[in-house]
């Protein structure tokens, strides 16, 4: 949709300073489409609709309060988080657009390693047997995206049993290590990639 379209490999980045750096990135007077691949250390974090109840034990995991839609949802090493700096009004995507496009854009990528996904009416996000692989979170403001998807590939999914996953008690999760054992981030993102870049 746009030529000028950078993706970005961060690797481990802190939650807080990523949030900050997307916000000052869209406020840049020379803005372009980018896209950003990285992991986060252990964080729960609550969209604008929220309810803390829905954190259950937190345990030693910090919980932040984001700006993006959405429910609870933790963050951690081995998973794939992608942000999405993008232009909306310039490439007339609306909020429904942009949603079912970060779906397909998954279902694909799940596709390549065999995966079968579906998604939920109402809950926005990627389901494998109705297990959630993949939330998805965003936040427009003026005219332009942030914020993005987290798809797990390989990570300890024990810390979404301490809260109710985006807001559903007991929702179980998956990741793509349950169906392809020997999987790397680096090679998601690879995939990742390639598959985005003709979409934006």
């Amino acid at each position: 949709m746009s030529d000028e379209l950078t993706f970005k490999s961060l690797g481990t980045a802190n939650y807080l300073e990523t949030l900050d750096g997307m916000k000052a990135h869209l406020k840049s007077d020379n803005f372009q489409n980018e896209i950003w691949m990285l992991e986060h250390p252990p964080v729960f974090t609550l969209g604008t609709a929220a309810d803390n109840q829905h954190v259950l034990d937190a345990r030693d995991i910090p919980v932040i309060q984001s700006d993006r839609g959405g429910e609870v949802t933790y963050h951690g090493p081995g998973q794939l988080v992608i942000y999405f700096m993008i232009d909306v009004k310039r490439n007339k995507l609306g909020p429904k657009s942009l949603v079912k496009t970060l779906q397909e854009f998954t279902r694909s990528l799940l596709a390549n390693y065999s995966i079968e996904s579906d998604f939920i009416e109402g809950a926005p996000g990627v389901y494998v047997n109705g297990k959630k692989i993949a939330s998805i979170g965003l936040r427009i403001s003026k005219g332009k995206t942030y914020h993005g998807i987290s798809i797990n590939v390989d990570m300890d999914l024990t810390p979404f049993s301490y809260i109710n996953p985006c807001g559903y008690k007991g929702l179980e999760v998956a990741q793509i290590k349950d169906y392809k054992k020997d999987i790397t981030l680096k090679e998601v993102e690879r995939l990742a990639i390639k598959l985005l870049e003709p979409i934006f």
